[in-house]
C-alpha cells in the first residue's frame, strides 16, 4: 500500500492559519497574539530576529505536518516571508 501523504482534517481557511501564526508569534516573541496584524512586517514591526523566524518555521512545520506528511518550509523560501500575510499565504499554498 502506498504511504498516505494526507491525513483527514477539515479544510483550512485563511483565518484558521492566521490564528495559528499569531499564536505562535505571540509565544515566540512574548507578545499579545491579538496585537499581531496580518500586514505586520516580521522584522520591522514585530522585531523578530533570525532565531525567532526559525522558531516560527519549526512551529508551523510541527503544526501542519499532521495535516500533510512532510510539510516543511524550504530554507530558500525563508527570504520570501517578510510579513505575517506572507507566512499565512505560504502555509495555505503548501497545504493546497
Amino acid at each position: 500500500m502506498p504511504a498516505e501523504t494526507h491525513t483527514h482534517h477539515a479544510p483550512l481557511d485563511r483565518e484558521a492559519v492566521l490564528a495559528v501564526v499569531r499564536d505562535q508569534l505571540g509565544m515566540i516573541l512574548e507578545i499579545d497574539p491579538a496585537s499581531v496584524l496580518e500586514g505586520d512586517s516580521l522584522t520591522a514591526d514585530l522585531h523578530a530576529d533570525s532565531i525567532a523566524l526559525i522558531e516560527l518555521v519549526e512551529a508551523l512545520e510541527e503544526e501542519y505536518s499532521e495535516r500533510t506528511a512532510g510539510f516543511e518550509i524550504d530554507s530558500e523560501d525563508l527570504d520570501e516571508l517578510q510579513t505575517v500575510r506572507d507566512a499565512v499565504d505560504y502555509v495555505l499554498s503548501r497545504l493546497g
